[in-house]
């Protein structure tokens, strides 16, 4: 069997020349100091921000459908834009995720990859994107609760936004229902009675939002309290403010509607001030905290085509060097290696062995070289 090398330093593997050491001035080239890609990103934020501005005032017919009483969530949602687009550019100029970008993307526009597997790509936006089936696998309960969290989240923005934007309008023509007339971009979609079951759809979609949400982060919250695991690991930032700020922004929007049906509008304008500075605060959190996941994952569906669509070709997985296990197909392996050497992190080479494998060898190697005689 093939062993990796048992010297401190791994051997280089076969390749082109790698360039210097990380550190040196030559290591990164003036197009990836921290300096340029500062400015790559706020460009790309800026433009971002500026085109959904133009979006706003043109969807909204140069802002005659715009409510002005929403404009601090639209002002919100530019800053979301900058953010996400900032960070987003920050994110894929590091080595890893830049070829994860550029390798997911190739696969995710390829003709070839569409003729070979034509439902590949719905499938897998509808199976990783749309229900997550790999969160089943760590946990049934983890996965329902996520599930409504994603749906309720979903349903809330598509509703949310282009509310927010001036792009849907409802209106009456007796001003006060119950007949009512959708409209996007001023034109009609449908008119629907706001008695029957469809208005009340309408006009409580929110509402339902709400409660998937308070479904799923009560789960999640309930679980960072009782799990071991999850509370040695948490951060109170990271973790539970996500939480924290979805149940918040639940629940003040359904006191808003508790207060409109049964307390005749008593409290609402207080309601409405918590309620709006809470969803703020969060769609400013989101680039900068872990929703920023959600702008991350659709970028992984074009890795996972790439997986699959390489297992299809007929090639035979690469064997693990050590046990002979099979790994993963060549293309994925070498596509792992280019990415450790992207990072110059000087042991690409054990890419080809089985995680299994990895562990023993490393655990050999501490042995040999940290904890010599100790058995």
């Amino acid at each position: 069997m093939t062993e990796p090398p048992k010297t401190a330093e791994p051997a280089p593997a076969p390749g082109p020349a790698r360039g210097p050491a990380p550190g040196t001035p030559a290591a990164e080239s003036p197009a990836r100091t921290p300096a340029a890609v500062r400015r790559r990103a706020t460009l790309a934020g800026t433009a971002v921000s500026v085109l959904l501005i133009l979006a706003i005032v043109f969807g909204s017919r140069l802002l005659r459908d715009f409510d002005s009483a929403l404009l601090p969530y639209a002002v919100a949602t530019v800053f979301l834009a900058f953010g996400v687009a900032y960070r987003y550019t920050v994110w894929i100029s590091a080595p890893g995720a830049r070829r994860l970008f550029k390798q997911g993307r190739r696969s995710f526009f390829s003709v070839a990859n569409f003729r070979k597997a034509p439902t590949a790509l719905p499938k897998m936006i509808a199976t990783y994107l749309g229900f997550q089936k790999f969160l089943g696998a760590r946990s049934h309960a983890r996965w329902a609760a996520h599930q409504l969290v994603f749906w309720g989240c979903l349903l809330a923005a598509a509703i949310t936004f282009p509310l927010t934007w001036g792009w849907f309008t409802f209106t009456s023509s007796t001003g006060s229902g119950p007949g009512y007339e959708m409209r996007i971009w001023g034109f009609e979609i449908i008119g629907f009675d706001a008695l029957s079951v469809l208005g009340w759809l309408m006009f409580h979609g929110l509402d339902i939002a709400a409660v998937l949400v308070i479904a799923g982060a009560a789960y999640f919250l309930w679980r960072r309290m009782k799990d071991r695991g999850a509370v040695t690991g948490q951060r109170f930032a990271y973790d539970l403010v996500p939480l924290i700020a979805l149940v918040v922004v639940s629940v003040t929007g359904l006191l808003l509607t508790f207060s409109s049906i049964f307390l005749h509008g008593g409290g609402y304008e207080f309601l409405a001030i918590l309620h709006m500075v809470s969803v703020v605060f969060t769609l400013i959190y989101i680039p900068f905290g872990k929703f920023f996941h959600i702008v991350q994952r659709p970028a992984a569906v074009g890795m996972q085509l790439f997986k699959y669509t390489s297992r299809r070709k007929d090639e035979e997985a690469l064997a693990c060097r050590r046990c002979h296990e099979p790994i993963d197909t060549a293309p994925y392996v070498e596509n792992l290696r280019g990415t450790m050497r992207d990072l110059d992190l000087g042991f690409d080479e054990w890419a080809e062995y089985c995680p299994r494998c990895k562990r023993v060898l490393r655990g050999n190697a501490y042995l040999d070289q940290v904890k010599k005689g100790f058995k």
